[in-house]
């Protein structure tokens, strides 16, 4: 019966979020709930969903403090020598451009956030593509591949979403997926520069000896925030060794993450805008965006109190095992890392990553398979998700590059499925996702 209810739990909540009924936000908070009192756990459904709470804390903590450094690294000007050198060496060979398209995604999408990447990088590469003739798929291709691999840093959202639905340390997910994300790295570039030789073919390198100053001047003031007058350029380096000290704390674990992250913007903000009033306004420039992450968080802690509370995840992972042969048992994480592809695409991250995984993962520990394994293996489909049309920041990506979504979809989608089987491949050969 528990079973059928935690079943029945998880499609409702799908079905709402899916089909906009309700928001992610209010769904974690008011289905488990609801489903709980069916289940007859009234007397006890505000422990378990404290409990949940409790135990994402650190999490909504890390990930408050994360958007804020990232966010003030951003209004510094960090990025936008990148930004302006990029728009230099590229000039009008399309080889260059694709490349130096691909290094620009990758570092603005270390701030994990989908929406100011593309913004970022669409806003400062299409009026270059436009000029020499460059077909826009391609930017918004690279766009979306070089942020899928970023995506599994452990500020971003599908990060998150894993250590916030199977309560397991963020530095154990992440660190392992390094290698991953490296060679998730090498393969948008290798991809970019594939694209590049196309184009180099179909068009020659372009004389742009004599493009406007004006269009590279556009594109590099399009780059960055319109406020001037936060720039920091004279901080540049500051802004960057700390940066680099940040995740060299971060990877090494000298500290959890959560304490790495308030410090870092503590020191951020003070360095960048020693003015009170100026932190103010600039803390709650980023304020909307704190509170989407940080408010997610702590109501996946109700669904997953409950769903773990009430025994119902148990329940549904010993009925989902006795329909895995036991020969496939030991290949769970495997198994699990190859699902992510189709699941993350037709369902979005919440009710995959809320309402799957913790199913996938009680599973697996009939096996013998540590939850760390199934955590990362989780985390093999971003690209391909980012392809959904479930997920916001893609009608942003395709909006401004001014390309049709379907046409998008089906140019981008085999370099989706190439990016998450090498960094699966590199995953097994490093033992992140064991096999």
């Amino acid at each position: 019966m528990l079973a059928i209810l935690g079943y029945l739990m998880v499609v409702v909540f799908m079905f709402l979020i899916m089909t906009k009924r309700l928001t992610a936000l209010i769904a974690l908070m008011l289905i488990p709930a609801l489903f709980a009192i069916v289940g007859g756990f009234t007397n006890e459904l505000g422990e378990m969903a404290l409990t949940g709470i409790k135990e994402l804390a650190p999490t909504g903590v890390m990930l408050m403090f994360a958007i804020l450094y990232f966010g003030i690294m951003i209004d510094a000007g960090l990025f936008d020598p990148v930004v302006g050198k990029i728009l230099q060496v590229v000039k009008g060979d399309p080889l260059k451009i694709t490349v130096g398209t691909a290094v620009l995604v990758l570092i603005i999408s270390l701030d994990g956030d989908g929406t100011t990447t593309y913004m970022i990088t669409i806003s400062a590469m299409l009026p270059l593509y436009k000029r020499v003739g460059m077909n826009p798929l391609i930017l918004a291709s690279i766009a979306v591949l070089g942020n899928a691999v970023m995506n599994i840093t452990p500020w971003a959202g599908a990060m998150a979403r894993v250590v916030s639905a199977l309560h397991v340390e963020m530095s154990d997910v992440f660190v392992p997926l390094i290698p991953a994300m490296a060679g998730g790295i090498l393969w948008v570039i290798f991809t970019a520069y594939v694209f590049g030789l196309r184009e180099r073919k179909r068009l020659g390198v372009i004389d742009l000896e004599n493009l406007d100053s004006e269009l590279i001047a556009y594109a590099e003031q399009a780059a960055t925030v319109e406020q001037t007058g936060y720039k920091r350029p004279k901080l540049l380096w500051v802004n960057f060794g700390l940066t680099v000290l940040l995740m060299t704390g971060l990877i090494m674990g000298i500290m959890p993450l959560q304490v790495l992250f308030m410090l870092g913007f503590a020191i951020a903000i003070m360095i960048n805008y020693p003015n009170i009033d100026l932190q103010k306004e600039r803390i709650s420039a980023h304020a909307g965006n704190v509170l989407a992450v940080a408010s997610l968080v702590f109501a996946a802690g109700i669904f997953t109190g409950i769903l773990s509370g009430t025994k119902m995840v148990a329940a549904m992972a010993n009925s989902l095992v006795s329909i895995i042969p036991d020969a496939l048992g030991p290949y769970f994480p495997v198994i699990t890392a190859i699902v992510s592809l189709p699941f993350t695409f037709f369902m979005s991250n919440d009710a995959y990553y809320f309402g799957i995984l913790p199913i996938l993962a009680e599973a697996a520990s009939t096996y013998g398979v540590d939850s760390l394994d199934i955590a990362r293996a989780s985390l093999m489909g971003p690209a391909v998700h980012l392809l959904s049309p479930l997920v916001a920041s893609t009608y942003l990506l395709v909006g401004m590059s001014k390309v049709d979504f379907g046409e998008f979809q089906r140019f981008a989608f085999p370099w989706a499925i190439g990016t998450s089987v090498i960094m699966i491949l590199v995953s097994i050969a490093v033992g992140a996702i064991s096999l």
